[in-house]
C-alpha cells in the first residue's frame, strides 16, 4: 500500500492515454516516485534511471573537448537529457518528443527535472516525431528546414530495437534509416541507444553495417522490488 498516490495529468494522444502520476512507497521507506503510463503499460519510473543516465555519459565520454551539439529523442522524466546538460562541453541540446503533454510536464514542473531543463538556455524541447525528422533529408532536428549536423544523437523511445513503443517505429531499426541517421552526424559523432533488454547481437551486427564502430554497455542497477539488481543496455555506435 501507498502512503500517497496522486495523478499528476492524464492526457489522450494518439498512442492512447498518457497518465503521470506521484506516490510514495512504504516498501522504500516512504520514497517519493515518479512513473508514466502509456494506457495500461508502465514506461518509466524515477527509481530507475541509472541505463538513462549512463546513455548520456557514456555517449559524450569520447566527445570531449569539443563544443557539443546533442540531440537527445524521446524526453521522458528528462533524466537523459539532465544528465547531458551535466557535460561543460555541450553547447545546445536538442530534445525531441512526440508527446505534448510530456513536454507540458516539465514546461509546468510536475516532474522533478522540469525547471532544471527548462531554465537552461542551452536546451530547446522539441514536439515532434523522431523517427520522421532523425531520418528526413530535408528537415533538422527541430523539425524545420536546419538540417545541420550534430555531435551526438541519444535515443530512449521504445523498448528495445525489437520491441517498439508503436509499430510504426519499427522501420527506424534498418540500414536504410540508421544510414539516413548517420548523415546527420558529424565524423567522430555517435549514436546512442537505450534498451530494456540484454545485449542484441542482430542489432550489434546491423550498426556495424553503417557505423565505423560500436560497442554494447550493460548498465546494472539496484532493484529493491526483485533483490538484488536488473540491468538495461546502452549502445554505442561511432562514425568514422
Amino acid at each position: 500500500m501507498s502512503l500517497l498516490f496522486e495523478e499528476l495529468d492524464h492526457e489522450e494522444t494518439p498512442l492512447g492515454d498518457i497518465s503521470l502520476r506521484r506516490r510514495s512507497d512504504l516498501r522504500l521507506g516512504g520514497k517519493i516516485l515518479y512513473e508514466v503510463k502509456l494506457n495500461d503499460e508502465f514506461l518509466m519510473s524515477s527509481l530507475f534511471t541509472e541505463a538513462e543516465v549512463q546513455l548520456s555519459k557514456l555517449g559524450l565520454a569520447h566527445l570531449a573537448g569539443e563544443e557539443l551539439d546533442v540531440v537527445v529523442g524521446g524526453l521522458g522524466l528528462g533524466y537523459t537529457a539532465a544528465a547531458a546538460l551535466e557535460n561543460p562541453s555541450v553547447r545546445s541540446l536538442t530534445v525531441v518528443d512526440i508527446m505534448q503533454p510530456v513536454i507540458d510536464w516539465h514546461r509546468r514542473g510536475l516532474v522533478p527535472l522540469g525547471e532544471q531543463l527548462t531554465s537552461d538556455p542551452r536546451c530547446r524541447l522539441v514536439r515532434a516525431d523522431f523517427f520522421e525528422v532523425a531520418t528526413s533529408p530535408q528537415l533538422g532536428f527541430d523539425g524545420t528546414s536546419n538540417s545541420q549536423q550534430v555531435h551526438a544523437v541519444l535515443l530512449d523511445i521504445d523498448h528495445s530495437p525489437s520491441h517498439w513503443l508503436n509499430p510504426d517505429n519499427s522501420t527506424f531499426y534498418t540500414k536504410e534509416k540508421l544510414d539516413k541517421l548517420a548523415d546527420k552526424l558529424l565524423s567522430g559523432g555517435v549514436f546512442g541507444l537505450w534498451s530494456n533488454d540484454a545485449p542484441d547481437p542482430a542489432f550489434d551486427l546491423l550498426l556495424s553495417q553503417v557505423f565505423e564502430r560500436t560497442e554494447s554497455h550493460i548498465v546494472t542497477f539496484p532493484n529493491p522490488y526483485m533483490g538484488g539488481e536488473s540491468s538495461n543496455t546502452v549502445y554505442l555506435a561511432y562514425k568514422g
